[in-house]
């Protein structure tokens, strides 16, 4: 990882120290198993919760540490950076995608309710936009929320929902009125233990494999209307104020995730040996490698300049959008040829190589795809 970022103090160093620990202690002893398993161990959420990593920017009086986004950022680089890339975005998605949406929109009970939860890992959140048929297009969503008296009756489907599995509260976005547009749709909190929810299968990915991706299924689910998050049809803005971050989120995973393939095929090369000499002598692979450091370096800067604007609320959708491009492009230009040093070793999963390049794939899709990416950087052009 680089050092001197301006954008980090000393408590951001201590952070990110104790997120090494972490990741070393609590999470590689077990990785290998929960990759099989297709889902992390439970007991990693409060213990999680416990080291201070979840949800680190609520403030004291909801349970929380009160930090700003470079807390999280630092949680975000240090468990991509660590190549357990499961376990980042289980976290990422409940601390820096859910929490949001409970802190910028949720009501003084609802955040009393749930903040403390989150923050111990007690209660593990996840957002369901997503639905069979409807990726990107979210006016597109069917799932209906239908008011009766006092209540919500939700009935519809998700898929590919992070935290599928292991939820205990799911942010769901739902059509309340059928004829209002973008309007005509709201956020409602959902408990998973209320009759006619139903996990759906765990998904087989091809990387990220300790990160329970599920169906979610929706059978005429009353919730008081008290479980709307923000005003009924204020979905769509509320989606587009809370984006940018959730980009610049899946930029820092990336820009980490593209350093550790970087600094562990640098090490490759200097060992690795063809024609009687270590192959990172070869001109070839010095300067494929300075392309690459060079690449890091710019996204790097970038990164760090977008996160700075993020804490100064001065983050717009086309720098989030830009960051996210800019870095999940090179993270998977970056991975491919790092692969390729390794040679055939490179396409075991033994060697760490091949899991980050399986990792680095699905960065280009989630969150918003490199092509919706370039639709919203070309409305500001």
């Amino acid at each position: 990882m680089l050092q001197n970022r301006p954008v980090f103090d000393e408590e951001h160093a201590l952070l990110r120290e104790s997120v090494r620990r972490f990741a070393a202690t609590r999470i590689q002893p077990h990785f290998q198993e929960w990759e099989k398993a297709g889902i992390i161990d439970r007991a990693l959420w409060p213990a999680a919760g416990e080291a201070g990593l979840l949800c680190p920017q609520v403030p004291e009086q909801y349970g929380g540490i009160g930090g700003d986004f470079r807390h999280n950022a630092v949680v975000i680089e240090e468990l991509a950076y660590s190549g357990f890339a499961g376990p980042a975005t289980d976290f990422s998605v409940h601390s820096d995608v859910c929490c949001g949406y409970l802190l910028h929109y949720g009501t003084e009970e609802q955040k009393k309710k749930w903040l403390p939860r989150m923050v111990a890992g007690e209660t593990v959140c996840a957002i369901a936009m997503t639905e069979p048929g409807t990726g990107s297009d979210l006016q597109g969503i069917r799932t209906r929320a239908v008011r009766e008296g006092d209540e919500y009756v939700i009935s519809g489907q998700k898929t590919f929902i992070s935290n599928g599995q292991m939820c205990d509260l799911v942010i769901v976005v739902v059509r309340t009125n059928p004829d209002g547009g973008s309007r005509g749709m709201s956020l409602v909190l959902v408990e998973t233990e209320r009759a006619g929810f139903r996990h759906g299968r765990n998904l087989d990915k091809l990387g990220h494999l300790s990160s329970d991706t599920s169906e979610l299924f929706f059978d005429q689910i009353r919730v008081p209307i008290e479980n709307l998050l923000g005003s009924e049809g204020g979905a769509m803005a509320a989606l587009m104020s809370e984006l940018p971050q959730e980009r610049l989120t899946i930029a820092l995973h990336s820009i980490a995730a593209a350093q550790k393939a970087f600094d562990i095929t640098k090490d490759y090369v200097g060992e690795r040996k063809a024609f009687g000499q270590p192959i990172g002598t070869f001109q070839n692979t010095r300067f494929r490698l300075a392309d690459l450091k060079a690449d890091l370096a710019v996204g790097w800067a970038y990164v760090d300049q977008c996160l700075r604007d993020h804490v100064r609320g001065e983050l717009t959708t086309y720098a989030a959008s830009t960051a996210k491009l800019w870095t999940t492009e090179m993270h998977g230009r970056l991975v491919d040829q790092c692969l390729q040093f390794f040679g055939g070793y490179g396409f075991m999963r033994e060697y760490e190589i091949c899991r980050l390049f399986a990792d680095a794939r699905v960065l280009r899709i989630y969150g918003g795809t490199s092509e919706i990416m370039r639709e919203l950087i070309s409305r500001n052009l």
